[in-house]
């Protein structure tokens, strides 16, 4: 995305003014000028009138100057010949202390002294001012007085021969853009324990210290965090790169809207053209490479989830100019390998204290609460196990709950869980395949903390030599970790929604569920024999396992 001006947000409505004599530079010089501001995504006022009515500028053009953060004075050979142009200067100066205005002059084609000791072309034309204006002293005197002052102000000084013009404007781009940032994205409400997670990643990112191009990546499981930490880093960056872009939910707006999409607005935002005309995915992969690879740009791919998008966007490093960097976040970690991301960073749980600041304001608003709320909020911590996406909906539920109100929803939470975090964590499992997806239940239900290998030899019996193949696609996608010395574990939501997702197969009769890890409903299916005929073969096997796993069942049967 092209850099967006937080100017409005600072009570400006424009980025920049350009102040110019139409005849000399309108054509040339400060209409490259304009294009340059416009396609970096500043917004930028030109007078559009070539010749003026009267020696008064009108209300609109006194607005937009009051308006705008920057005036760049381009003082040409006939600048000062126009008393139209020296009213447009006077009001400028003017706004230097009233508004706070940057100020910032070109002296094209033009020696910086004959504008400060008004000699030259622009003592000539002073000359014949006064002729024309002889009783109107105090207004001579006011447009020497600008003359002199803006010429006395730090800018630009560019005379024919001496270089590129389009180098000269790039050295104004970059100054413009050290003191105009672009417009923060919003990245959460309460943005807590992300400072040293930022600065963790940033590492990887090697912003400044080296021109190659990388790609990084972010992974971890729905509703962790990467999201946010991406457009942390992106706000913070952004301004170091001639371009940036920040493609949200990539993977649900390439299935609604298709890749074609995407490649557009990419492209529109990079280049500043609205509407570009592609006829095919390959046609955009190709036009992205034509355009950007001599680019520093700041591409992030958010919620990648096919390798396709990957390959469409984001193709290879030669894509993009030297410096440039691409981010993507992912549930995914194979995604990642398979697009050769070198650099990744798995996004961690918040700690207890974070996750706890990150509830409070959720749930009251301040961080300040009664000491009778003390327990409950510790219980809604230890459910949500670091994962702010339950933090802040759980948070959201309990706001100007009683105590009674919160417990009771809590308890019930614990029961079934939420269906809005149930449905962010449940877009993992449901990329599964079948065999994946079963392997999976029998994880959550019965076999989390147990070592690989012994948990290899159990699932052995039914999945035959697939078993390593199904558990490396669950870790992959963030739904399992292997830990420690080599055991199995999951984050204990992600063990809620396996659990719930056998529940819903009978809400009301547990014997014609998969599988059971309740020990009451193992004893009441096995002592009642309720178990379904449709249900028996898996439910066989999966009490078999489970009795094999904890023997104390087949002691309390």
């Amino acid at each position: 995305m092209a850099l967006l001006p937080s100017s409005s947000a600072n009570g400006f409505a424009h980025d920049v003014f350009l102040s110019f004599r139409g005849t000399d530079t309108r054509q040339g010089f400060t209409g490259n000028l304009y294009k340059a501001l416009h396609d970096k995504g500043f917004r930028t006022f030109i007078d559009d009138e070539e010749l003026h009515k009267g020696e008064q500028i009108t209300p609109s053009l006194l607005k937009a100057i009051e308006q705008s953060k920057i005036a760049i004075v381009v003082l040409s050979e006939n600048y000062a010949s126009s008393s139209f142009c020296l009213e447009e200067l006077s009001k400028i100066i003017d706004c230097i202390e009233e508004k706070g205005q940057l100020v910032w002059p070109v002296f094209y084609d033009v020696d910086p002294s004959d504008v400060r000791k008004l000699t030259g072309a622009y003592g000539e034309a002073m000359a014949k001012h006064e002729e024309r204006f002889k009783d109107h002293l105090e207004r001579l005197q006011k447009w020497r007085k600008s003359l002199q002052k803006v010429a006395n102000l730090s800018g630009w000084h560019f005379k024919q021969g001496d270089g590129y013009e389009y180098e000269f404007i790039g050295k104004i781009l970059e100054e413009v853009s050290r003191n105009i940032k672009c417009v923060t994205l919003h990245v959460a409400d309460y943005p807590v324990g992300l400072e040293s997670k930022e600065s963790n990643f940033k590492l990887l990112l090697d912003v400044g210290f080296d021109d190659r191009v990388h790609m990084v990546g972010i992974h971890g499981i729905g509703g962790i965090g990467k999201t946010t930490l991406a457009l942390s880093v992106y706000n913070s960056i952004a301004s170091d790169f001639e371009g940036s872009c920040f493609l949200e939910n990539v993977g649900e707006n390439s299935n609604r809207y298709g890749l074609l999409h995407l490649q557009k607005t990419l492209l529109s935002k990079i280049i500043g053209k609205m509407n570009v005309d592609l006829t095919s995915v390959k046609e955009g992969s190709s036009i992205i490479q034509h355009r950007l690879r001599q680019r520093k740009v700041l591409l992030i791919l958010d919620d990648v989830d096919k390798r396709e998008q990957l390959e469409a966007i984001v193709g290879r490093p030669e894509w993009f100019g030297p410096g440039s960097r691409v981010i993507i976040t992912t549930r995914d970690q194979q995604l990642l390998t398979s697009h050769m991301v070198e650099r990744k960073y798995e996004m961690g749980e918040l700690k207890n204290e974070d996750a706890l600041k990150l509830l409070k304001w959720k749930a009251f608003k301040t961080n300040e609460i009664s000491p009778s709320y003390v327990d409950i909020l510790s219980r809604v911590v230890t459910y949500a196990a670091g994962l702010p996406l339950a933090l802040e909906v759980i948070g959201s539920y309990l706001y100007k709950k009683s105590i009674e109100e919160c417990k009771h929803a809590l308890d019930r939470y614990e029961k079934i869980p939420i269906q809005e975090i149930q449905k962010v964590l449940k877009v993992s499992y449901d990329a599964l395949d079948e065999e994946e997806k079963s392997v999976f239940l029998d994880i959550a239900c019965c076999f989390r903390g147990y070592k690989l290998t012994k948990l290899e030899k159990i699932l052995h019996a039914h999945y035959d030599d697939n078993k390593k193949h199904h558990i490396g696609v669950l870790a992959e996608k963030s739904l399992i970790k292997i830990i420690g010395f080599g055991y199995v574990t999951l984050h204990d939501l992600i063990e809620d929604m396996g659990k719930e997702i056998v529940r819903q197969e009978s809400p009301e009769e547990p014997g014609k569920r998969s599988r059971l890890w309740f020990h009451k409903d193992i004893v009441q299916v096995l002592r009642e024999n309720t178990v379904s005929e449709i249900g028996m073969d898996s439910f066989a096997f999966h009490l078999k396992l489970r009795l094999i796993s904890f023997n104390y069942y087949c002691y309390e049967y």
